[in-house]
């Protein structure tokens, strides 16, 4: 197929051919961008919490008038739901992996140090890896003798006695290749305050922070044995057997109630409900870009068949002419499809540059990450099959236009 020809016809035609590329351009751009947020959302959803999800419910609970001991109170709740058939193990926690709220403390590694290395998700909590289900790498968990009370370190870190206050802790693995790349954390010491210091007695795999928004920072956690005693912020985590799981929390429920008929029961659910809430927003992102370029996509193949059907009828006689020279209606159907591959092809090259300057501009205002190579290609091969399924209705009916039409006046 001789392109010459074709290049003539388009240069005729600059005002159509030119709308055509941009609308091309255009839609490349953003379906290549779109593309690589549904990936990026898709692969957020997949993180991992490091918790045995199936196997835990969760029940916040309010007083309707204050206690006055908040330790004796949970103590008393976590006893009473022990006693549950089918409750495997109980902890009190300030949040959960997920949750979308987490308490953050500013680390440093040496007491001295200016400026804070980082800033990490710190759970509170008595047993919280062996009742959540966290894999245990290396050293050790952290065990009951250790925790302590949590007025108990309000109390000596304003007197500014850190005595009797927590000496142990567990990291996550990447919050430990955070803080020592390449090294053995166990036995090093982390800095809540420029006074207390805690040691690393132990790694767990996993351990989603509360608020897991960012991939590169969501597993930087650390537990430390603090109870934090009853109140409307923290939570019972109970672990039973995943098929027992709303057996288990209705009763649990109810044993609560019967205990002390002042709580109220403000949250229960299965973490499986904490964990489709918190990515309900990555869903319908991925909905609406999905339907974002469905749009786009359909909106541009309707484009070229409304410009090929238009040249096809302003060509009529040219197209009669042609046949009666000879051109067979193969000729004629590999014309209108080169000529619609031409256009294609230089959209999507002005398109490759806009992706390019898009992902520029996500990267710089909203922390996404460079675009990867595979979706040039992908939004390319797209918009290559599209521009020739979208031309193939009306190239056929150019093929069939009849030599006698070369005769006509019109």
């Amino acid at each position: 197929m001789a392109l010459r020809p074709i290049l003539s016809t388009l240069r005729r035609h600059k005002t159509t051919s030119l709308l055509l590329i941009l609308q091309i351009a255009l839609t490349c751009a953003i379906v290549c961008n779109a593309m690589f947020l549904i990936g990026h959302r898709l692969q957020h959803m997949r993180l991992a919490s490091g918790i045995d999800e199936h196997a835990l419910v969760q029940i916040q609970l309010a007083e309707i008038a204050p206690t006055p001991d908040v330790f004796a109170r949970a103590r008393a709740d976590l006893a009473v739901l022990r006693q549950v058939p089918g409750v495997q193990a109980v902890a009190l926690t300030n949040f959960l992996p997920m949750e979308g709220r987490e308490s953050n403390s500013s680390l440093k590694l040496d007491p001295a140090q200016r400026e804070r290395t980082l800033n990490a998700a710190s759970y509170f909590g008595e047993d919280l890896p062996q009742v959540m289900g966290a894999r245990l790498v290396a050293g050790r968990n952290l065990t009951p003798d250790e925790t302590i009370n949590a007025d108990v370190v309000v109390n000596g870190l304003a007197k500014g006695d850190i005595k009797g206050l927590p000496a142990a802790t567990v990291i996550t693995q990447a919050l430990a290749e955070r803080l020592w790349p390449g090294q053995n954390p166990l036995g090093k010491t982390i800095y809540l305050t420029d006074q207390l210091g805690v040691r690393v007695v132990g790694v767990l795999a996993n351990l989603a922070r509360g608020a897991a928004y960012n991939d590169a920072t969501a597993h930087y956690s650390f537990i430390l044995p603090l109870f934090m005693g009853a109140g409307k912020d923290w939570s019972y985590i109970i672990r039973t057997r995943p098929q027992d799981r709303e057996a288990v929390l209705q009763a649990a429920v109810a044993a609560l109630k019967k205990a002390d008929p002042e709580q109220v029961v403000t949250q229960q659910r299965s973490y499986d409900a904490v964990r489709e809430k918190f990515f309900a927003n990555d869903r319908a992102m991925a909905g609406i870009l999905v339907g974002v370029i469905v749009a786009l996509l359909t909106i541009t193949a309707l484009g070229i068949v409304g410009l090929a059907s238009f040249w096809v009828a302003q060509r009529r006689r040219s197209i009669g002419v042609r046949r009666a020279l000879g051109a067979t209606r193969g000729d004629i159907l590999r014309y209108f499809q080169t000529e619609n591959f031409l256009l294609a092809s230089f959209g999507i090259v002005l398109g490759m540059a806009l992706t390019y300057g898009i992902n520029l501009f996500l990267m710089m205002h909203y922390e996404l990450p460079r675009l990867p190579a595979i979706y040039f290609p992908i939004g390319a091969l797209t918009l290559w099959i599209i521009g020739q399924l979208a031309v193939l209705g009306p190239a056929l009916r150019a093929s069939h236009v009849p030599p006698v039409v070369a005769t006509r006046g019109a």
